[in-house]
């Protein structure tokens, strides 16, 4: 028999039953924290008891403002069993918003962070601060407010009192206040026990921000009514995800559409860039599969895909999807590959479930059939349609918005069902199948109805479409899009292609619902946390994109507010925070989003990475190696790689200089052998290849050598030069003693001196050693130090890269790095007319004097 709940307060009585079961996993930088339910309950109910004999009264709203983690969990639980309402609110949401939130409200205490009180403090209004992240002995820490014991006795509470006030996301507006009782939560929870959706083996990862109530009831409240862990990832991030994944051992996630899809692309990309053969046998198994599930009902992705799920989480079998509705083609997909979709239907005013998609009896492309105690009926049809407005009615349903009045006469029909404001159909079945928003629906003067998203949905099959917000101007059916990177990457013009796209796509519609005006715009769409689109705001955006005033204002960093929720949340991490920061000073003319592409817009190619490593280590101590390296296209890329870097090395970075005292551990067997003695015939090629480059400089550029007397007697010693011009190596080498010559190794980039089998030999032949952007930030300093102990001479050009204008460049870290770890003299070099005779992009040389002058020595330590 399933236990049933009438107070959230019950609940919470029930976990001592549970002893040492496991109830909360919180995953942190460091590891993770587990609570058992039995210490769940004490925390719970000593802080409740600490609360109210700090004055907390009955009936007080308390603000919720922190991100989560296993304490908001204890908190709440504690604020409800204290017979306050918690008010959970997004730690994103805007400064007019948070305002309007807080008046409404009228909270006088808030439970938050150190950081986000400073966010509270801005808004003027005075609060109470409970801390999150306190240390048990700092004033204000939550366990500060611990009471002796639990055992002193709290006020009880009525079904009908208020639980908890949520706020709406705000898709259309100022966000709205949603009180929830103890029955309209408990009889969610309650039915969806009774539908054993939840099984005693399961284990709950819960990515979402809890402030939304589909979390809270379905990824909080359901889990620890039944008795199963909830796993808190530390971040939101692909690596934190799927670590929270594998090492908690999730048999099942809380997730939204947004989230799947993201996790359905990270697989297909793996796939296609393994080549086309892979690819096409990966996506033809997967045909096959869907076709099979669709027709016979035949699971054989639970088999065909069986080593793809163990390597992304071997205990994983749910993905509950919830928060908006799933693409059907996305939602087959997942099918096929073997994992069960779990998805339902309800909102922020119905706690939130009114219909659920069960495991097994699923209808995909529905939105599944009521839950127990809810009754759905369709309103009235308008001329000429299938569908009406979705009503409710049922236990789960609120009563009223929070001190609106009209709004709340205007949410309700005569006879009491709440209107849902979706529009959709029940088939013979008893399924609903929704069809769109009451409000997000276009009329067009014609008369034509057009739903928004399903324009959208078309619109972004496309590759070369990342997303779509469609609205109607001056009474056309217009479309803002966001492109892909990708679509940078084509040879066309990307307003050409777009509208390519734009047009292929629109024609698999009926003719009333194809766009035919559109605007483009490099930054995201605005969403709320769940991913919903904030259709209000679609308009500004669009004139905005189409009169061109987004590209003028396109330098510099976009404002984190208008970012996605997820990228957000990136910027939660402080590693992704100091990239951040640190971008708009090192490109300073450059328009810098999460999208922004490293290559097509900031100019980085692969040579800069060596730089680009070196700084982000010193600046956030994460070293990113050649596997990070090549996943990152993007500055979203940079910024999840170099938090997930941070999270990694974190504990074993370690100082440079100390791992350079051992270079050759640092590259492998492969590498060192461009340090070992060449063959004969090397040596001899080697020689020609030099007296042939020493003769054409003399002669040809008529090389003119200054200083020679500056340089050691003996080495090892670094060259340092000016790069202005392929012939600078080439120069040096001519104007260098054969004696040094011989003693002498270059840093060769690999794109060019190791590009194929004829230039590695040269490059061996005369003593070049790789350097590889992508090998990580340390293994290229390596090989240069290497070839220093061995009592070789080196030259290393400290820009970098060569100077597109002929001006000496900033200098790179990597001089200061080699210099550090190997103080040996430095030589300055100064290259005259090479730049002249071969200057960038230029092929064919200009016969011009090149001049090569020797600074004197300089001791590193005195710099």
């Amino acid at each position: 028999m399933t236990a049933s709940f009438s107070t959230l307060q019950g609940l919470v009585a029930s976990f001592a039953e549970r002893e040492g079961d496991t109830a909360l996993i919180g995953f942190n930088k460091e590891g993770s924290q587990s609570y058992s339910f039995a210490e769940l309950a004490d925390l719970v109910q000593r802080l409740a008891g600490g609360l109210v004999n700090a004055g907390l009264e009955p009936g007080s709203r308390v603000l919720l403002f922190a991100p989560n983690q296993a304490e908001w969990i204890i908190i709440c639980l504690a604020l409800v069993s204290a017979r306050a309402v918690p008010v959970p609110v997004d730690i994103q949401i805007g400064r007019e918003e948070l305002q309007h939130i807080l008046r409404q409200c009228e909270a006088h205490w808030a439970c938050t962070t150190a950081t986000l009180a400073r966010r509270l403090e801005e808004t003027g209004i005075r609060l109470k601060h409970i801390l999150l992240d306190g240390e048990a002995h700092e004033p204000g820490s939550w366990r500060s407010y611990l009471a002796a014991s639990s055992g002193d006795s709290l006020p009880s509470s009525s079904s009908h009192d208020s639980a908890v006030l949520f706020y709406t996301s705000g898709t259309s507006g100022q966000p709205k206040g949603v009180p929830l009782t103890h029955n309209n939560l408990m009889s969610n929870v309650n039915a969806l026990l009774d539908l054993g959706l939840i099984r005693p083996d399961y284990r709950v990862l819960l990515p979402l921000p809890l402030h939304h109530v589909y979390p809270f009831t379905i990824g909080m409240l359901a889990p620890l009514a039944a008795g199963v862990p909830i796993i808190l990832p530390s971040a939101l991030t692909g690596k934190e995800f799927l670590r929270a994944l594998q090492e908690g051992g999730a048999t099942a996630v809380i997730g939204v559409p947004r989230l799947y899809g993201a996790f359905y692309e990270a697989i297909d990309s793996s796939f296609r860039k393994r080549g086309r053969i892979l690819s096409g046998i990966f996506h033809g198994m997967l045909a096959a599969s869907i076709s099979l599930r669709r027709r016979f009902d035949l699971r054989v992705g639970n088999y065909w895909f069986a080593p793809l799920r163990r390597r992304i989480a071997r205990d994983l079998r749910v993905l509950a999807s919830g928060g908006s509705a799933m693409e059907p083609e996305l939602a087959w997909k997942l099918e096929g590959l073997g994992w069960q979709i779990a998805s339902g239907y309800g909102l922020t005013e119905t706690s939130p479930l009114l219909t659920f998609n069960t495991p097994g009896n699923e209808r995909i492309g529905s939105a599944g059939r009521p839950i127990p105690g809810v009754d759905l009926r369709i309103s009235q049809p308008e001329e000429g349609r299938q569908f009406g407005e979705v009503l409710a009615r049922g236990p789960n349903v609120f009563s009223g918005y929070w001190r609106m009045a009209e709004e709340t006469a205007q949410a309700f029909t005569r006879d009491g069902y709440f209107r849902t404001g979706d529009l959709g159909y029940m088939d013979e079945d008893g399924y609903l199948h929704l069809i769109g928003r009451v409000s997000s629906m276009i009329v067009l003067s014609g008369g034509e109805n057009i739903q928004p998203e399903k324009v959208e949905a078309a619109l972004e099959r496309s590759p070369y479409i990342r997303e779509v917000g469609v609205l109607a101007r001056k009474d056309r059916l217009a479309a803002l899009v966001v492109p892909e990177a990708e679509a940078q990457r084509q040879p066309e013009p990307i307003e050409d292609l777009i509208r390519r796209e734009v047009q292929r796509q629109s024609s698999n519609l009926p003719s009333h619902h194809r766009v035919t005006d559109y605007a483009i715009s490099q930054e995201p769409l605005p969403r709320t946390r769940i991913g919903k689109i904030r259709r209000h705001m679609l308009a500004e955006r669009f004139d905005r994109a189409k009169s061109g005033k987004e590209k003028e204002a396109a330098a510099g960093p976009v404002p984190v507010e208008q970012m996605s929720p997820e990228d957000q949340e990136l910027l939660e991490d402080p590693a992704a925070k100091a990239i951040w920061g640190w971008l708009p000073g090192r490109y300073p003319d450059a328009r810098l989003a999460p999208e922004t592409n490293l290559q097509l817009d900031l100019g980085i190619d692969s040579l800069d990475w060596l730089h680009l490593t070196l700084e982000i280590r010193a600046l956030t101590g994460a070293e990113l190696d050649e596997a990070a390296i090549g996943r990152i296209e993007t500055v979203r890329d940079l910024l999840r790689e170099t938090t997930a870097a941070g999270l990694a090395t974190s504990s074993e970075a370690g100082d440079p200089l100390e791992k350079l005292k051992r270079p050759k551990e640092l590259i492998n067997q492969e590498q060192r052998r461009w340090l070992e003695p060449r063959p004969l015939p090397v040596r001899i090629l080697g020689s020609c290849l030099l007296a042939l480059n020493r003769g054409l400089m003399r002669s040809l550029f008529r090389l003119r050598v200054r200083g020679r007397n500056h340089l050691p007697d003996k080495g090892p010693f670094i060259l340092a030069p000016n790069h202005t011009s392929f012939l600078d190596p080439l120069a040096i080498g001519a104007a260098l003693p054969q004696t040094i010559l011989n003693r002498t190794y270059w840093g060769g980039w690999t794109a060019i001196m190791f590009a194929n089998p004829l230039m590695r030999l040269l490059s061996w032949a005369v003593r070049v050693i790789p350097i590889d952007p992508k090998g990580g930030p340390l293994s290229s300093v390596a090989f240069a130090v290497a070839a220093l102990n061995e009592e070789y001479n080196l030259t290393w050009f400290p820009e970098g890269g060569r100077s597109p204008d002929g001006r000496l460049a900033r200098f790179r870290p990597g001089i200061g790095l080699l210099a550090s770890a190997a103080p040996v003299p430095l030589v300055p070099v100064w290259i005259d007319g090479a730049y002249e005779a071969l200057p960038w992009g230029r092929r064919i040389p200009r016969l011009r004097t090149i001049t090569v002058s020797f600074g004197e020595p300089i001791d590193p330590r005195e710099l």
